[in-house]
């Protein structure tokens, strides 16, 4: 096969690049030798690309986000069992919009420090005698001796009670009260997994100080985005503040990007 490839996804920025990549070149390849494997099965494909060829031990969320996610709506996924529901996310009909902002930092250890947190997971998930975190009980933490591992099993545990939580707020219709619990998500990876950095904790409190409803780090941080949930009034003002706080740093300004709820991978011409 003689692949042409022409993007414009951001590398590096914790937009799921890579999953990007393989997802459309493995529909691409589906589609024209006909082999007909379902939309899961490409995702699978995708997935062991990188885990077994290029060696990056990601887990399966990114690619089947880029295969599962329909327009409009957010996809809810439970790692357990790889079970996957479609919730409505129609943030514009609420008056929100979503502001997604690149620090344009690439810190060199985010490949290594992921590889680190992962195995921090396993070790925790070990010693409490569980087969993965996702069968763990914040109660259950108490028993973790290493002080690092607790804090990193903690961060998964409340991780999934958060995204239970926002998963019920849009299934009620009310995405702006969402908001809180990607603000939590924030500082739960900045302090529990310890995965943020400076220029993605700048961005966050400057559209928090702004007025934006909830923010976050995407992606396995040390740099990349972030993403601002605003009411769409307030986004111009959230910006100027985010840029602001970039010129009091000496930084240059972040690239905006203005993310739409959108279909997975798929033919278009």
């Amino acid at each position: 096969l003689d692949i042409t490839i022409s993007s414009d996804v951001p590398l590096g920025a914790g937009l799921s690049s890579s999953a990007a990549l393989t997802c459309s070149v493995a529909c691409a390849i589906d589609d024209e030798v006909g082999s007909e494997l379902s939309p899961r099965d490409l995702a699978a494909v995708a997935r062991d690309s990188e885990n077994d060829y290029v060696g990056a031990p990601t887990g399966t969320m990114d690619q089947l986000a880029a295969m599962l996610c329909e327009a409009d709506s957010a996809l809810l996924l439970d790692c357990r069992d790889l079970t996957t529901r479609s919730i409505p996310f129609t943030i514009a009909d609420a008056g929100l919009t979503l502001l997604l902002m690149d620090t344009n930092v690439r810190h060199s250890l985010v490949d290594s420090e992921y590889g680190a947190r992962r195995e921090d997971c396993a070790a925790a998930a070990a010693d409490l005698g569980l087969r993965s975190l996702r069968d763990a009980t914040a109660a259950q933490l108490v028993g973790l001796d290493d002080e690092r591992l607790r804090r990193r099993a903690h961060h998964v545990v409340s991780e999934i009670a958060r995204v239970e939580q926002v998963a019920a707020i849009l299934d009620a219709g009310r995405p702006g009260d969402i908001g809180a619990q990607l603000t939590a998500s924030h500082l739960s990876l900045r302090d529990d997994y310890e995965v943020s950095c400076t220029e993605l904790d700048v961005t966050v409190d400057a559209a928090l100080s702004a007025g934006a409803l909830g923010a976050r780090m995407v992606g396995g941080g040390f740099g990349g985005c972030a993403l601002a949930l605003c009411r769409a009034d307030d986004a111009e003002a959230v910006l100027a503040k985010v840029r602001r706080a970039y010129s009091d740093e000496g930084w240059k300004p972040p690239t905006v990007y203005d993310p739409k709820p959108s279909p997975g991978a798929h033919r278009v011409s």
